[in-house]
């Protein structure tokens, strides 16, 4: 495989607004969709916007089964794509949307695997946000599931709310719990150890999973843990909320 070819191709597609194209389907291995992603993100640096740090994706088993892929993957994230809690965001600016309920997490640590334990990810942490991640179904994910790990796995937007600084050696992210409404009415509920048994351990994983490729976890960044239910779509005119306790509440509205 000629990974350079692929990134120029893919790149040049995304600019155009074309997803998952057709001349590479079925042919990028899992480990080369990734780079494909990764030669997408340096493109991006290299353009001058700023890295913002990971999301984690499939962590939890309600949103495995939806999915119907039943593993850990990661994507990453650009600052231009950080909105606020209370944004409104226009549905035209999206392609079948869907959102996940997160914890965003900082790290005040750099993270280098391939051995960071568990400890090591959740002391590393040092502030909690709650969090949407607003996905987007631009391809058959499953069908191809490499190039949708090119494609960022469908990442487009991430929303936060107020950040809460936390000693990370002592909080246990398992025991966060999440209430999720939709224009009002409560859809779902549930606990951060949905999320492989925690937020802190999709960040122990990624930063393992990371090293595969030479990388690693940078002080500061921040990580979308993945999320704790399964997706839910949405719709024009939607108002969204997730209540987490003890970390707050984050909100969206799509015009």
């Amino acid at each position: 495989m000629d990974l350079k070819a692929a990134i120029d191709s893919i790149w040049e597609c995304t600019n155009q607004g074309i997803y998952y194209p057709p001349e590479w389907k079925g042919k990028l291995s899992v480990e080369e969709g990734y780079r494909v992603q990764l030669g997408l993100l340096d493109r991006y640096l290299d353009t001058g916007e700023r890295h913002a740090g990971w999301k984690v994706g499939l962590t939890a088993k309600a949103i495995q089964e939806q999915i119907g892929f039943h593993e850990p993957v990661f994507g990453f994230l650009l600052e231009r794509d950080r909105r606020t809690s209370g944004v409104v965001i226009s549905s035209e600016e999206l392609v079948a949307p869907s959102f996940e309920i997160e914890l965003c997490l900082t790290v005040g640590k750099s993270l280098q695997g391939p051995k960071v334990s568990l400890q090591e990810a959740n002391a590393a942490v040092t502030v909690v946000q709650p969090a949407f991640e607003i996905v987007e179904m631009r391809g058959d994910f499953t069908a191809d599931f490499s190039l949708a790990l090119a494609d960022n796995v469908q990442q487009k937007f991430y929303v936060t709310g107020e950040p809460v600084p936390v000693d990370g050696a002592q909080a246990d992210l398992s025991q966060a719990t999440v209430e999720i409404f939709i224009n009002g009415e409560r859809v779902d509920a549930a606990s951060g150890s949905n999320v492989m048994g925690g937020p802190a351990a999709s960040v122990a994983w990624l930063a393992n999973r990371l090293a595969d490729f030479g990388r690693g976890l940078e002080e500061g960044v921040c990580i979308m843990s993945g999320s704790f239910t399964r997706q839910y779509p949405i719709a024009q005119g939607d108002v969204i909320e997730a209540s987490f306790d003890p970390y707050g509440k984050v909100s969206a509205e799509f015009s």
